[in-house]
């Protein structure tokens, strides 16, 4: 007999039907009901027991996570909770769990301690709950750019270029560590390792994203990228996945639509298609909030702030007009800030961008053409000599969430600015060639997924939206 996963079990019509469900227990209340879940969803099938007809040590070994097989008929159910259940005709016991040593029995957990057994939170519903979610955004994310005819591109993992010229990058190489070879000035000689000269883990696919797109016009990427910075934040990981299409013939204008679109498309996917776990996540968020001072929650929920950013449509403003809102602000002036806004120039904070989207205009926000002292070597200079065709979108509760741009196409704009940034123009030459031959506007943005599913899920710490977090003096598994 075939398998029926739980999900759709729970779907099925009630008709003394023959059902074979396999899963983990959860509970087993009173030797007569098992809660049993697969992961499917974050609900569980009841299965009742006729402990009078069943072998007592068979139900000794009915224990929280044990992995069972129950067949039997689906009926309507007769208790409170659910509106279906099994009544179980054959019990199998396919993985047994100790019930002394399990460290999920069924209570509420701390996200510090699950982060200590990461290998088995999965089983926990909070993080089903925010996998599940995270899958369907994944999935939403290819959907929406294969429906605008956009080509994903794989852009390498290993690379020799630094293309945000921060330099805080993983180096790859198969050298002897503890004797590597050395040249004549004693520095490590990378003409003799691997790839002839030194390697890297690619921070971003944008730069090898841009070739692809002056051939293909319209393409994406969406991979693992790797930052070797030195930061225990609840915002930061050394590994994480990073969306970045790019667009031939698209300029600043053009670029802000798609990314509003694709950021709008992509929440609503996942609150169609994950409309239980998102429930349950905003639960937990509330619970999480209620227990704060007054003055530290949240002004919004989470399904109130994932509706605050779908329905309305983005406040599109340029990074002046933000600052002089900022410096005229009544925050500002009384000090509630952090970090003050005075002269043009700074580099706003997570907290100003918040208080531009939450207090003042109350709507998800774009800023446009920042200072190009503040924004990378490959960002179109406008005619004013100070600023560059940058965009940043903010969101409620976490800030800037997607950094974007039109390119510079012009090949003496974009050189004179790499030398202003001693950026060697030698080692990004293939970059070059594309200025060279054939240039034309294009444009580009990027969004770290992990910061994403952060905001879709409520979750406050970025190590618990990936599967296996690496962060400074962890790398488990």
């Amino acid at each position: 007999m075939k398998r029926e996963k739980v999900k759709s079990i729970l779907r099925m019509n009630p008709e003394n039907q023959d059902v074979l469900v396999k899963g983990w227990v959860r509970t087993f209340r009173s030797n007569r009901f098992i809660a049993i879940n697969d992961g499917s969803t974050l609900h569980n099938l009841q299965a009742v027991v006729d402990f009078e007809k069943e072998d007592p040590e068979l139900l000794k070994r009915i224990t929280t996570g044990a992995a069972i097989s129950v067949k039997g008929k689906l009926i309507a159910s007769q208790g409170k909770g659910q509106s279906v259940e099994l009544i179980a005709e054959k019990i199998e016991i396919l993985g047994d769990s100790d019930p002394e040593k399990f460290p999920l029995q069924p209570k509420k957990h701390s996200l510090e301690f699950l982060r200590e057994i990461a290998h088995l939170r999965f089983r926990t519903n909070t993080f089903g709950a925010v996998f599940r979610v995270r899958n369907s955004l994944a999935f939403a994310v290819h959907k929406f750019f294969r429906e605008k005819d956009f080509v994903y591109i794989h852009t390498p993992i290993i690379t020799s270029s630094d293309a945000e010229g921060a330099g805080e990058m993983f180096h790859v190489t198969n050298f002897d560590i503890s004797k590597p070879p050395r040249d004549e000035n004693g520095q490590v000689n990378y003409k003799e390792d691997f790839f002839g000269k030194a390697a890297n883990l690619t921070v971003s696919g944008q730069l090898e994203g841009e070739l692809a797109a002056m051939a293909l016009s319209d393409i994406y990427t969406f991979g693992p990228t790797f930052r070797a910075e030195n930061s225990n934040t609840a915002r930061h990981l050394a590994e994480f996945w990073m969306i970045e299409p790019e667009m031939a013939f698209y300029d600043l204008n053009d670029n802000m639509d798609l990314a509003e679109e694709m950021l709008k498309y992509v929440i609503s996917y996942a609150l169609q298609k994950n409309a239980d776990d998102i429930e349950m996540l905003d639960q937990r968020l509330k619970e999480e909030e209620s227990q704060k001072p007054q003055n530290e929650r949240s002004e919004m929920g989470l399904l109130e702030k994932l509706k605050f950013c779908v329905e309305n449509n983005f406040e599109r403003i340029t990074y002046t007009q933000a600052v002089d809102i900022l410096r005229e602000s009544n925050h500002n002036k009384k000090k509630k800030f952090q970090y003050l806004v005075g002269d043009w120039g700074v580099d706003l904070q997570s907290e100003h961008e918040r208080y531009l989207v939450e207090k003042h205009f109350k709507k998800p926000v774009i800023l446009t053409d920042y200072p190009k002292n503040i924004k990378a070597f490959y960002m179109r200079q406008n005619d004013d000599g100070k600023t560059v065709r940058a965009m940043d979108i903010l969101f409620p509760g976490i800030g800037e969430i997607v950094g974007g741009s039109q390119r510079e196409e012009r090949l003496d704009k974009l050189t004179t600015r790499m030398n202003e940034m001693n950026i060697p123009t030698h080692e990004l030459d293939w970059y070059l060639d594309t200025r060279r031959f054939g240039a034309c506007e294009h444009a580009g943005f990027g969004l770290g997924f992990e910061r994403l599913v952060l905001f879709v899920t409520g979750m406050t710490n970025i190590r618990d939206v990936i599967p296996f977090p690496r962060t400074p003096k962890n790398c488990e598994f």
